[in-house]
């Protein structure tokens, strides 16, 4: 079973993730954002993986410190989760339309972080979602789980539906990536290691 289970505690948030990329193990999302609460949970349905997360942050502040630190523990049990990456995709992609919208999502379970980011949300707030948020959390799953991530909106109207929209690419392109590949001998790299 590839699964993870990590907490992590600073002065601004506890956020506890417990990832299964082989069963839908069931789905709990608690982090106080009613908007990102979303997001995660389909993420986790369009993704078939089972998620469970629990962040308790400084709201009061702002969703800021709680999203990217929840960005930053998903990433973490993806790169536990995977171990050595044997016979992994290693690669995944997706272009998912919502609406008036068109978004991909390119991801390489490489060993090395790297995120390009190309979208703009001309409404700031969704609900206690600041909508520039969304971009730190990809790039602190990305850094955690040592990936190479480009999401982008190729065009659109409405934020809502462009975060929706990434986050439901996000989800199928790591399914792709994640998935094991009997004809694959070893890691999917001419290196011997991912």
């Amino acid at each position: 079973m590839r699964t993870a289970t990590i907490t992590r505690q600073t002065g601004e948030t506890k956020i506890t993730v417990e990832l299964n990329l082989d069963q839908q193990t069931g789905v709990e999302i608690q982090t106080g954002i009613g908007y990102f609460d979303h997001m995660l949970n389909l993420f986790a349905k369009h993704g078939r993986f089972g998620l469970k997360v629990t962040a308790q942050g400084d709201l009061e502040v702002d969703a800021h410190h709680t999203v990217e630190d929840t960005g930053i523990v998903l990433g973490e049990c993806f790169k536990q989760a995977l171990g050595d990456k044997a016979q992994i995709e290693r690669y995944g992609d997706a272009w998912v339309p919502m609406d008036e919208v068109l978004a991909q999502v390119v991801v390489d379970l490489s060993g090395r972080s790297y995120l390009v980011f190309d979208s703009e949300f001309e409404n700031p707030r969704l609900g206690d979602y600041e909508t520039e948020v969304t971009e730190d959390f990809f790039q602190a799953v990305a850094f955690a789980a040592e990936m190479n991530l480009h999401a982008r909106v190729l065009y659109g109207r409405n934020t809502h539906h462009k975060i929706e929209a990434l986050f439901k690419a996000f989800a199928r392109a790591m399914r792709k990536a994640v998935t094991i590949n009997p004809e694959i001998v070893g890691v999917n790299s001419t290196k011997g290691v991912i």
